[in-house]
């Protein structure tokens, strides 16, 4: 299993890069959202992911692990192949993904070309309690603790793998300057756009 490279880049694409590594050119699969992060330098290092078919061997190449996580999560998904899961990823960002999933808004999946209305629930159910369990925090509980707007906020945010503390922070500030009637989606969209200043 090829779990990485590390080699020039003689040609790049939005959908695919050949990378050259030891006298041997492989072509690597990618997202927009990892071309986006290509380094305009020659060399160039990628996380990867071989899918192997009996008749292929396709390599799928991130920028970041986190991408990488969540599209072997997508592929183990029914219906969900190495080709959806990567126009998800070059259509949505990793953390709009995760958000989505622990959310369960399901019609921001069906953005991306190929995915229906089933496809995009069997996502939602497939993986949210994978993602909760991943990340140790309870999302969206039953528990009345968990039941205030900030509460589901913080769980959210921490299973997308924010700090807590820094969580708590961007919520407080957020909740001190707008209404008490902020939804939670409203928080955690404006908590997201704090933390990643």
């Amino acid at each position: 299993m090829i779990t990485h490279l590390r080699g020039t880049m003689t040609f790049k694409c939005p959908t695919f890069v050949v990378l050259e590594a030891g006298g041997v050119g492989y072509q690597v699969f990618i997202s927009l959202h990892t071309f986006s992060k290509l380094p305009d330098t020659p060399t160039i290092f990628l996380l990867t992911h071989q899918f192997i078919k009996e008749d292929s061997h396709t390599l799928y190449g991130f920028s970041e692990d986190k991408e990488r996580t969540l599209f072997r999560l997508l592929i183990s998904v029914s219906g969900v192949g190495p080709t959806t899961a990567q126009v998800l990823l070059s259509s949505i960002s990793p953390d709009e993904i995760r958000l989505a999933i622990l959310s369960e808004q399901d019609e921001i999946f069906r953005k991306a070309k190929g995915i229906g209305p089933k496809t995009a629930k069997r996502i939602i159910l497939d993986l949210k309690d994978k993602m909760i369990k991943d990340s140790g925090e309870g999302v969206f509980s039953n528990n009345p603790s968990y039941n205030t707007i900030r509460d589901e906020a913080l769980s959210a945010l921490v299973a997308l793998g924010f700090n807590r503390g820094l969580v708590q922070k961007a919520i407080q500030q957020i909740l001190q300057d707008s209404s008490p009637t902020e939804n939670v989606e409203d928080l955690i969209k404006k908590a997201l756009k704090l933390l990643s200043q």
